[in-house]
């Protein structure tokens, strides 16, 4: 799945603080998941779809627990290819590092899914 960052949450005293974390200078990547087709009986189909996440590195570990499992640029071919051994798979799963990502605080407006626009983007003042 591509992206250009995810956002995660820092509990804090005073409430939780929405973050935005991404790649240095925003730069697209690709995030490790799954995709699925179910089907029933009668032929109705369920498409699903997850991101896979990791323990977070050293940027996400203090605002949260777990991030996605963001895949380096030339491993994203691997994850793609149906015939790759499941133990090369799984080595991709590991933490991207921290030192080639940026984490800022954004408005709390996020917390509201009904709010929408590039200004949640923007880093909180």
């Amino acid at each position: 799945m591509p992206a250009n960052g995810f956002y995660e949450w820092r509990k804090l005293a005073q409430g939780k603080q929405p973050y935005c974390i991404q790649l240095l200078g925003g730069e697209l990547f690709a995030f490790a998941g799954l995709y699925d087709i179910w089907r029933d009986r009668d032929g109705s189909e369920l498409y699903s779809y997850t991101i896979i996440t990791t323990a977070p590195n050293e940027l996400v570990a203090p605002i949260h627990n777990r991030m996605p499992a963001i895949l380096r640029r030339e491993d994203e071919q691997v994850w793609l290819d149906q015939s790759a051994d499941p133990l090369r798979l799984t080595s991709l799963l590991s933490a991207y590092p921290a030192d080639a990502m940026e984490a800022y605080p954004v408005s709390r407006a996020l917390n509201n899914p009904a709010n929408e626009g590039p200004e949640l983007l923007q880093a909180a003042a």
